[in-house]
């Protein structure tokens, strides 16, 4: 069973208070936002399966881990700019590895998201540029590769994006109609709306589709190559390096989501 932990950013500076063996040179900087269950965020208080991930890093490693919430978009351009040790719970991309080493953890899919209607179904990302009537939220920061952000880029141009700051905020323009289509794992919206009484009853009105242009890919967690020692780094990708081997952060979402949630959208590596 994964540990049950919780970790409150107010009240301590670090996620447990007695490293196992001797690790890092100091704690260790993880910036997160809200996505799912992956990382859970409720006030000042964080847990969720990456959380849950990094106890277990704790545990292998030594290393002690310091939490604080910030936006998605915040949390971006720290870890780019060298000001982040981790970026968790983040998929692969070349503009991430230019600031840190990835190191995959699942596989993830993200999808079209929308309520149920009598609408014709939507196959490509050209299907979504030649449907005019359709509004589309997201959230800003997240990235499912180029053919997604080139996606985004068109529907910017024709006025019909929405990007908000995370995924109950989408919830709530698709359940109030001011959106009527949304792009990200179904895991990650799921979790959502389950967070949020106004938004529940959308769960069983759900369409999911697929589109060719964005495949099963990597998400995992980053480790810095411009804030972190050379020793840090090596304590934390050796860590991460057996999580990975061992499938530790499956077996983690296994507790988290139902299997029918998982098979839409996260899968072993």
């Amino acid at each position: 069973m994964p540990m049950k932990l919780a970790h409150t950013v107010a009240a301590t500076a670090f996620l447990f208070a007695q490293p196992a063996i001797a690790g890092c040179s100091r704690p260790i900087d993880v910036p997160v936002a809200a996505v799912g269950q992956s990382i859970v965020v409720k006030g000042d208080t964080v847990s969720g399966a990456y959380f849950d991930l990094l106890g277990t890093l704790q545990a292998r490693t030594g290393c002690t881990f310091r939490f604080r919430v910030v936006p998605r978009m915040r949390l971006e351009a720290m870890f780019e700019s060298g000001k982040a040790d981790l970026l968790v719970a983040a998929t692969f991309s070349a503009r991430r590895v230019r600031a840190g080493q990835f190191f995959p953890m699942v596989e993830t899919r993200a999808t079209l998201l929308s309520l149920t209607s009598g609408r014709a179904p939507l196959r490509t990302m050209d299907d979504i540029v030649g449907r005019p009537e359709l509004r589309v939220a997201v959230v800003r920061g997240f990235d499912y590769g180029e053919a997604y952000q080139e996606l985004l880029k068109k529907l910017t141009a024709q006025g019909r994006l929405f990007q908000e700051a995370d995924p109950l905020t989408v919830a709530r323009l698709l359940n109030s109609g001011m959106a009527d289509l949304t792009i990200m794992p179904h895991h990650v919206l799921i979790s959502a709306i389950k967070s949020d009484a106004r938004v529940a009853s959308m769960e069983t009105r759900l369409r999911i589709e697929t589109v060719e242009e964005m495949p099963w890919i990597q998400a995992g967690v980053y480790i810095s190559s411009k804030s972190l020692n050379a020793n840090d780094r090596s304590q934390l990708a050796k860590g991460l390096s057996t999580s990975a081997r061992e499938g530790e952060l499956w077996h983690l979402f296994q507790h988290y989501y139902s299997p029918a949630v998982l098979s839409v959208s996260i899968r072993p590596l």
